[in-house]
């Protein structure tokens, strides 16, 4: 699942405000990391090796997996709640 499916997800769930807005909250502070909205949007079109991205933007590639993996975290446990409700 990718961000903007995440968002429509949560958005879209029908639960109460404070259920949508923790969730969304969560992620907009994860973006708010200069580096890891980068790295989310250099693989917004396409899936791209972490190796690729790390290229691109001039990073390491433990950093680049590093912020994947906390971004990927967050996404994923919300998403397994709202497939299970589904």
């Amino acid at each position: 699942m990718n961000i903007c499916s995440y968002v429509s997800c949560v958005v879209m769930t029908p639960v109460s405000d404070d259920e949508r807005i923790v969730p969304l909250a969560d992620l907009f502070r994860l973006l708010g990391d200069a580096t890891r909205l980068r790295i989310v949007l250099a693989c917004v079109e396409d899936r791209i090796a972490v190796g690729a991205i790390a290229d691109t933007l001039g990073l390491s590639p433990s950093l680049v997996s590093h912020h994947l993996r906390l971004l990927l975290e967050h996404v994923a446990e919300p998403s397994a709640q709202w497939q299970e409700g589904a």
